[in-house]
């Protein structure tokens, strides 16, 4: 999908989609354009593969998020799914990237990349939350396959890259205290922007002590944070995100 200018409006330019990945347009009380994107599929398993681009042209605001936590189910041994997005943010142009949660199942294999190409003039924000699995349950992660990767590029160069590959007792791992500390959730934010820097300070206040900010470049902030469970996780993160997007939240997170 791709965006287009119309008036003071950001509207929509292309829009191809198949299988079971949607894409919806709720109203929005702003000019800019809010995208959910919805697997119909209700999760995603060994053998499936999603792939979505998107594309905020010149001057123009994106907003993406998806309907509900995405789901990560147990895999066969021999099988992964594939979770794909590519995002290209052009001159003037400002896009957000904020999925709700993906919650971890064991037994699950996934491989899910990220990568997003950014103008120099551009506006970035991104989020990507994760859930240890089903905690109400009493679910701990003993066995999953989990590579991700994001990439951030501004004019063709890296200007942030994160990659996890693991396969094994995922709980195990991060119960080490000097590792995650028994944590069952966790997020990462990024902001690339030329306003980046003046929002660290405030972020920082803002932070529990599982979680941290800082600048890689003056105009890149990236903040981590752990947490006990996803409740506490998202108190954490609405606060910050709306203080990086203008005090506002897709919709969907309200719910």
């Amino acid at each position: 999908m791709s965006t287009k200018q119309l008036g003071h409006r950001t509207v929509l330019d292309t829009l191809r989609q198949s299988g079971s990945l949607k894409c919806l347009f709720p109203r929005s009380p702003t000019p800019d354009l809010d995208a959910v994107l919805l697997n119909t599929a209700g999760g995603v398993t060994g053998g499936d593969s999603f792939r979505f681009s998107g594309k905020a042209a010149e001057g123009t605001a994106l907003t993406l998020t998806t309907q509900a936590c995405e789901r990560a189910y147990k895999a066969q041994p021999d099988a992964c799914g594939r979770i794909i997005n590519h995002l290209t943010v052009e001159g003037q142009a400002r896009l957000n990237w904020l999925p709700q949660e993906t919650i971890l199942f064991n037994g699950s294999a996934l491989n899910r990349r990220l990568g997003i190409d950014m103008a120099r003039t551009a506006e970035v924000l991104m989020v990507e939350p994760l859930i240890f699995g089903r905690t109400a349950m009493g679910e701990t992660l003993t066995d999953i396959r989990l590579r991700d990767r994001i990439e951030i590029r501004c004019e063709g160069t890296p200007v942030f890259l994160d990659a996890i590959r693991f396969s094994g007792d995922w709980h195990g791992h991060l119960s080490r205290p000097h590792i995650a500390n028994g944590a069952g959730a966790m997020a990462l934010i990024v902001f690339a922007s030329q306003s980046a820097e003046g929002h660290l300070d405030p972020i920082r206040e803002m932070l529990p002590e599982a979680a941290g900010a800082t600048l890689i470049q003056n105009d890149v902030l990236v903040i981590r944070v752990l947490a006990a469970n996803s409740l506490i996780l998202r108190r954490t993160l609405m606060p910050v995100l709306r203080r990086l997007n203008k005090d506002t939240l897709p919709r969907c997170w309200m719910l």
